[in-house]
């Protein structure tokens, strides 16, 4: 990411993800990449709290896995949770299968670790295919003759616990009526066979205005600034959790929180 703003021919790279959200409606949609950790998250969520905002968080699987609690904090706090991939890889520098298995790994410890609930249909609760094992993906699609995976209560029962990767009812893109998961390439780049496959199942969710938190070349003022200069109707906004930026966002995002309230923008989340 070296841009603020996507040109449209890099949009058109990817045709299905979401660059930027109803340009007629006066929102934005605040998200941050790469954490969590514990020396940006806190202050982030308290920042966050602090001015009644909720954002998305695009976490890095090897983070959860180092810090579950702050996934769970993000979650009972009324964020939203996207996937970074599991080691934040580069979609050009690794095999397209080696990208998916990375993805689908972080999605898992996702579901795992901050389960949402389990919505029901008819009388009946539905969890996503990309939520599971694909051992168990194979075992529902081919019910035993004993009745596992169809009828069998204990079986049913193993159905209903199993976590959840989707949220319900939120607008946005759909899929057998439940929204899909979130995920957005490290980089804002991708293979088109990794594209192809992972729209399938995600939502693909890329940026309409990148801060620059990370630059070594940009301070506080800057970051601040590229807020008040391309933040506009159905703006994806995209800051970061990590250590790169949290010295910058320590004064810059306060700074954009209370420029974009006194604009009269609404944050929403997908």
């Amino acid at each position: 990411m070296i841009i603020e703003q996507p040109a449209k021919w890099l949009r058109w790279l990817y045709p299905k993800a979401a660059w930027r959200m109803d340009p007629s409606e006066h929102a934005v949609y605040l998200t941050f990449d790469d954490g969590p950790i514990p020396e940006s998250t806190p202050f982030l969520l308290e920042t966050l709290r602090r001015y009644g905002v909720k954002a998305t968080f695009f976490v890095v699987g090897e983070n959860v896995q180092k810090h579950p609690e702050l996934l769970q904090q993000i979650v009972e706090e009324g964020h939203q949770v996207g996937n970074h991939t599991y080691h934040h890889l580069g979609s050009f520098k690794h095999w397209a299968a080696t990208y998916l298995i990375d993805t689908f790994k972080c999605q898992q410890l996702i579901g795992r670790l901050s389960p949402l609930p389990l919505p029901e249909r008819e009388g009946r609760r539905l969890t996503p295919r990309s939520a599971l094992p694909l051992s168990e993906r194979q075992r529902r699609k081919n019910p035993s003759p004993t009745g596992e995976g169809s009828n069998n209560p204990q079986a049913q029962a193993e159905r209903d616990t199993t976590p959840l990767a989707y949220r319900e009812g939120q607008g946005g893109e759909s899929w057998g009526g439940l929204e899909r998961a979130l995920f957005r390439p490290p980089h804002g780049w991708l293979r088109h066979s990794v594209y192809y496959w992972l729209s399938k199942e995600f939502r693909i969710v890329m940026w309409d205005l990148v801060t620059r938190d990370y630059s070594k070349w940009l301070d506080a003022d800057d970051v601040y600034n590229n807020v008040r200069r391309y933040a506009r109707n159905g703006s994806i906004i995209t800051f970061h959790d990590s250590l790169k930026s949290i010295e910058k966002l320590h004064t810059a995002l306060p700074r954009s929180l209370e420029f974009l309230q006194e604009q009269g923008y609404e944050f929403k989340t997908f």
